[in-house]
């Protein structure tokens, strides 16, 4: 058995510069050379191959094999998820029902500019990133924004602000179920460990997306929103995150923002009518912001339907009581010898479970185009668009997979944390940050998940830190980090003007990431200080 080597340059500082190397060619090739992010990651996989067998000594015949199983991962664990998610998307597209949901959502709406950006920046963003992810809920909310009267550079924003808290679990969670594949750690532990975090950041977005449409002025009467807005989205995603596992958080926590919300405005309302900047709405137009949809109580419950399907489908399927999701058919594994805990080994494994989440996904979409009777055309262009939209970010998912497989067979991912280790306790504030920085450099929660999740571990577990806790923050932090990546702008401007000038949308976004971000420092220093049992595996861990 191939055995890891910690300090193959003999110079910690050294192993330590060479083991980034993966990272700084990722930033490099994305950043600097803008080159596509599934080109930039098979570079990265070919130079993190090379270095592992050069300078970590790791055997050909076995690296490869664990590359391929990391690429099998890839394919199985997160691309069968979110190909099956985005056709889910498609298919309502196609079939009307999803232009229905969001006509009976804008009826809702009150002509008030912060009642309109909680209802459809923040809770139908949330849905929208639950169902699709990728910059989709950008690319379909900031349109919505300035029909509204926001301005299109503000209006990108507030969406990508709002689109903040749901992204851990977005795309049917697939960047928790990245997360638990690189690490080992149980699916359920890391859901409910990431939604201690996410309902504590949760809190502040609400009331940031109403200062930013309406200032001050606009926080002194509009602050239940922002109360209601906040705590609803929680009460619907923290308890399916932690009992049912990353699948739907997003989707429950939307619906139960978005009942929360219209029962709000059913008894409640801003004493003035504001739009943009603070500014008093006329009478007239306050008014006509209460046009009805004009749908049928039957196309509702249609357009509702999908959603309803999904969540029955999944639960039961995905639930703790369901043997579907333990059913392993055969697996492939090769293990290497630990630098960092003589006597325990690190595998790269591949179990083909024919049933896990992405076959529920499967499922429910199938159910859902029946019920809303799709034709054969459609089909056919559904499959069409989602193969359009989704081979690039499928590439991505096998070549990151192979990628930190082989980053943490090899030995490279003990090595950096060995170094970053030398921080101690300090490296609480850093560990936030590497997911910000990742999720900057991919674009993706998934491939930061991916690229530092076994490190972060490493890391934790070489400073006796909860085990949860930093690979936690790690997704999180890549959450706050979204708003400035450019392969999630480049998806987000594509319905506005700002189409391949994602720079200038990226600098708008950049100083409320930070604020963010030191949110999150804040988040983890205290959960790391007085919450450590919610961040400890069963067992003590």
């Amino acid at each position: 058995m191939f055995q890891q080597i910690l300090n193959p340059a003999g110079n910690l500082f050294v192993s330590w510069l060479l083991a980034l190397i993966p990272v700084v060619v990722l930033l490099i090739l994305l950043a600097v050379f803008k080159l596509s992010a599934w080109i930039s990651v098979l570079i990265g996989a070919i130079v993190t191959l090379v270095l592992a067998v050069a300078v970590w000594h790791m055997p050909v015949d076995t690296g490869i094999r664990a590359y391929v199983y990391g690429s099998l991962t890839g394919i199985w664990a997160v691309d069968w998820i979110t190909f099956w998610g985005v056709m889910m998307f498609n298919s309502l597209t196609l079939t009307g029902t999803f232009d229905d949901f969001r006509r009976w959502l804008t009826s809702l709406g009150t002509a008030d500019v912060r009642v309109q950006t909680i209802l459809f920046a923040w809770a139908f963003g949330a849905l929208l990133e639950g169902l699709v992810g990728f910059g989709y809920p950008w690319a379909f909310v900031a349109p919505i924004l300035i029909a509204l009267g926001i301005p299109d550079l503000d209006a990108i924003r507030v969406a990508a602000i709002a689109n903040n808290a749901p992204v851990s679990y977005g795309a049917l969670g697939v960047p928790i179920v990245a997360l638990a594949a690189v690490t080992g750690l149980p699916l359920m532990a890391l859901s409910a460990s990431v939604a201690h975090i996410v309902a504590v950041l949760a809190l502040l977005p609400p009331w940031i997306l109403i200062y930013l449409v309406s200032g001050r002025t606009g926080l002194r009467d509009g602050w239940p929103l922002a109360v209601v807005g906040s705590l609803a989205y929680i009460a619907g995603q923290y308890p399916v995150a932690v009992y049912l596992g990353p699948y739907l958080p997003d989707i429950t926590g939307a619906i139960v923002c978005f009942a929360a919300l219209l029962v709000l405005l059913r008894f409640w309302r801003p004493k003035r009518v504001l739009g943009y900047g603070g500014k008093p709405v006329d009478a007239a137009l306050a008014a006509a912001g209460n046009e009805p949809h004009g749908l049928s109580g039957g196309r509702v419950f249609r357009a509702w339907l999908p959603f309803i399907v999904l969540i029955v489908v999944v639960v039961l399927w995905t639930g703790p009581w369901s043997p579907l999701p333990r059913i392993v058919w055969f697996k492939l594994s090769v293990a290497a010898g630990s630098s960092i805990h003589q006597g325990s080994t690190v595998a790269a494994t591949f179990a083909f479970a024919p049933f896990i989440g992405g076959s529920a996904i499967l499922a429910s979409w199938f159910i859902i185009s029946l019920l809303l009777g799709m034709k054969p055309a459609q089909y056919a262009e559904a499959f069409r668009r989602t193969w359009h939209q989704m081979w690039g970010a499928m590439l991505v998912g096998i070549f990151i997979f192979g990628l930190a497989y082989v980053f943490n067979f090899s030995g490279m991912a003990a090595s950096l944390a060995e170094g970053f280790s030398k921080l101690g306790v300090a490296f609480i504030i850093v560990a936030p940050i590497l997911g910000w920085i990742g999720v900057a450099l991919s674009g993706s929660n998934t491939s930061t998940n991916a690229m530092f999740g076994f490190f972060q571990v490493t890391v934790g577990r070489l400073l006796g830190f909860p085990t949860l806790l930093l690979p936690s923050l790690n997704s999180v932090g890549a959450e706050v980090g979204k708003p400035v990546a450019p392969q999630t702008a480049s998806v987000g401007v594509s319905t506005s003007r700002f189409v391949r000038n994602e720079g200038e949308v990226i600098r708008h976004n950049m100083g409320w990431t930070f604020i963010m971000l030191i949110y999150l420092v804040v988040i983890g220093v205290g959960f790391y200080f007085f919450a450590p049992g919610l961040m400890t595996l069963p067992g003590g861990q």
